[in-house]
């Protein structure tokens, strides 16, 4: 993933912003854990600061938040941890994120 995706231009009308911000966070998980997408790429691409500030501001939403913040602490995990170690790690968070976002899409759905 090459381009960067900037989640002010992507979430523009209000109703919507939760529910496709779950959606595109369950499809960076995905690309993740299957490897189209390495840590450092999805920092780089998804979960960068304008995104975090973004969250924070605008959608001021403690789960997606969470993602955010657990996103951007991805690459570290191999920083800080033996290989082993940090692959498990890393699976439990991209799950953690993936669990995430479908509790936000869970909450939207039972308010419809």
């Amino acid at each position: 993933m090459s381009k960067v995706v900037e989640l002010g231009s992507v979430l523009e009308r209000p109703a919507d912003r939760l529910g496709v911000f779950a959606l595109l966070g369950l499809g960076v998980a995905e690309s993740l854990t299957s490897g189209l997408l390495s840590a450092s790429d999805s920092v780089r691409s998804f979960f960068h600061a304008d995104n975090c500030l973004f969250v924070r501001k605008r959608l001021r939403n403690k789960l997606a938040d969470e993602i955010m913040s657990r996103g951007t602490q991805l690459p570290d995990i191999f920083d800080a941890l033996p290989i082993e170690e940090a692959q498990r790690e890393f699976q439990h968070e991209v799950a953690a994120i993936r669990s995430l976002c479908r509790q936000l899409l869970e909450r939207k759905r039972s308010v419809a």
